[in-house]
Parts: structure tokens; C-alpha cells; sequence
């Protein structure tokens, strides 16, 4: 006989403002008991010394993780000049110290260089795999760590806030695969002053906004009221990160071929231009994920939402 799954079915996503001193899992695990959950994960894994924007999905949400994590992200950050870390952030041991300084002219002057498609290296400490193993892993089992420069994308990066000559805050807008810390590192090796992250912020994940984000106190109030589940609620649908792309609203009958992992034609007068990935809809429910090839959508993932 099979063992009956451990909590509800629930479909869509949350997305979490994670306080400090809270790992990614941690936080996840939390959120989880709260909505009493049989199945989520989270899109984009924040530091324990990091708040800000953790995307959560539920149930058939998890299909469209890859779309929040491939998303642009924003951040603020706050870096200390005159040291540079093991971590990057304040959490690591100093390596290396230095009394030099950069003016805001020096900062401004600096930064197009750090916008753009440019090469990082991401930290000692970091998710990054090497031969198998997480990069942090190896550096907290005292390895030397090697990883090798990357391209990544800043969209834009800002200086907002000079609170003294030890500190700077900034801004940046940038694409997967950017540590933040790095950023930091790399602009107080170019200024010759060393420099890490003492606070960091995410604000944004793909279409997820600070304005989407709930507290764990918030959501542990709405779920002692009953109303997490509510229309107005912390859910969100399970397309958002799709929407991005085209949307194709079909009748009940295709629908019912999609989710069998049958093609349906395209019809109406631009079906023989349309190409690319879309998504279908059917009475305001996501019916599966394809590709337009022919005038037909091929479904490459279908959801099950009742």
C-alpha cells in the first residue's frame, strides 16, 4: 500500500523576505510547516548574513523554478574598505588590511568598469562545484580553493551612500550567477584598499519585488488567522515566473491534450509566426510549458493543478 505524502497540495508561490542570521534551507524548512506543505523549494539560495527576497514555490510552482532562477536580481549592499576576507563578508577572517581610501570620485570613476559583461571569480565560499563538491565545503575543511574567472552580467551598478570613508553603499542590478561579494572584493583590490560585504540585501528575483514579500512573523500571524490561503493572501500564481513569454489560452479540449503530452495547432491569423517557448492557459489556470514549432505548441512540461 502507498504511503499517503505528508501535508497539503498546495500550488504557487511565496515569496519570503528571509531575515538575517537564517540559512536558505532553514528558511524554506519554516515556511514549509507553516502552509503544511507536501513539496517546495526555493529559487536562488541567500547567504545566512543576507535579507531580502527568497522565492518559495509549492507544489507544480517547483516546474518554474529555472525561470525565477535565470531571472535578473537586484541588491544593496554595504562595503567596508581597508579589509578583505577569507568569506568576503564580515563573517571570514581577515586577510589582508591596508589605511588607503577611495574618494567618491574614485568610487564613480570606478564603476563602469564593474558594468556589464565582465569576468568574476566567485568566492572561495561559495555553492560553486568543484569535482562534485561545494566550493564552501572544501574551504571550510581548510583546502585551498581555485576557481576559475567567469562571465557574468551587471546591468548596473550604483553608488547611493558614503556614511564615512570606511564605508560605502551601493546598488547593482545584475544577472545569474553574480556573487555580490565579489564585487566587493574586486573593486577594493582594483582601489588597492581591500574591501568586503558587511550587509547585503536582495530586492528583487525575476518578477518577485520587495513589494511581493512576507515576513516569517507576517505569514505566522496569516496562518494563525486562517488566512493564508485567502485571495488576497501571501500566494501567488504559479506562472509568474513565466510571464515573461507569450501566453495561449485554449479550450477545455486542448487542454486535455496537452496535459497528455499531445501538440495542439495554434489557430487565428498569427499562428504561422509564432515560435519559441509559451505557455497555455485554460479558464485562468497554466495547462503545461511548451515550444511553437509548425503552428503547433509542443508541450515540454505540463502542470497538474486539478
Amino acid at each position: 500500500m502507498a504511503r499517503r505524502k505528508k501535508g497539503q497540495p498546495i500550488n504557487g508561490w511565496l515569496i519570503l523576505d528571509k531575515p538575517l542570521g537564517l540559512t536558505s534551507t532553514h528558511a524554506l524548512a519554516r515556511v514549509k510547516r507553516l502552509f503544511d506543505a507536501q513539496k517546495a523549494g526555493h529559487a536562488g539560495t541567500l547567504d545566512p548574513l543576507a535579507t531580502g527576497i527568497l522565492p518559495i514555490a509549492f507544489g507544480e510552482a517547483t516546474k518554474t523554478v529555472s525561470f525565477a532562477v535565470d531571472g535578473a536580481k537586484s541588491y544593496a549592499f554595504a562595503v567596508r574598505w581597508g579589509a578583505e576576507t577569507t568569506t568576503d563578508d564580515k563573517e571570514g577572517a581577515v586577510t589582508q588590511t591596508s589605511d588607503t581610501r577611495p574618494t567618491e570620485g574614485d568610487i564613480r570613476a570606478l564603476l563602469p568598469r564593474f558594468i556589464g559583461e565582465i569576468m568574476q571569480t566567485p568566492p572561495a565560499f561559495s555553492a560553486v562545484k568543484i569535482d562534485g563538491e561545494r566550493a564552501y565545503d572544501l574551504a571550510r575543511d581548510g583546502e585551498t580553493v581555485v576557481l576559475e574567472p567567469r562571465p557574468i552580467q551587471i546591468d548596473d551598478l550604483r553608488l547611493i551612500d558614503m556614511p564615512n570613508a570606511d564605508t560605502a553603499i551601493f546598488e547593482a542590478d545584475c544577472g545569474k550567477g553574480t556573487y555580490v561579494r565579489a564585487i566587493a572584493r574586486d573593486m577594493g583590490r582594483a582601489f588597492g584598499c581591500y574591501g568586503h560585504v558587511i550587509e547585503l540585501r536582495r530586492t528583487r528575483v525575476g518578477p518577485f519585488e520587495e513589494g511581493d514579500a512576507w515576513g516569517l512573523e507576517e505569514l505566522a500571524a496569516e496562518a494563525e488567522a486562517g488566512r493564508l490561503f485567502d485571495a488576497d493572501g501571501p500566494l501567488l500564481p504559479v506562472e509568474m515566473p513565466l510571464r515573461g513569454l507569450p501566453e495561449l489560452m485554449v479550450t477545455a479540449s486542448d487542454a486535455s491534450k496537452l496535459v497528455r503530452g499531445m501538440a495542439v495547432l495554434i489557430r487565428g491569423r498569427d499562428a504561422p509566426v509564432l515560435s519559441g517557448l509559451m505557455y497555455a492557459t485554460c479558464h485562468g489556470r497554466i495547462v503545461a510549458l511548451g515550444e511553437v514549432e509548425k503552428g503547433a505548441l509542443h508541450p515540454v512540461r505540463v502542470f497538474n493543478l486539478g
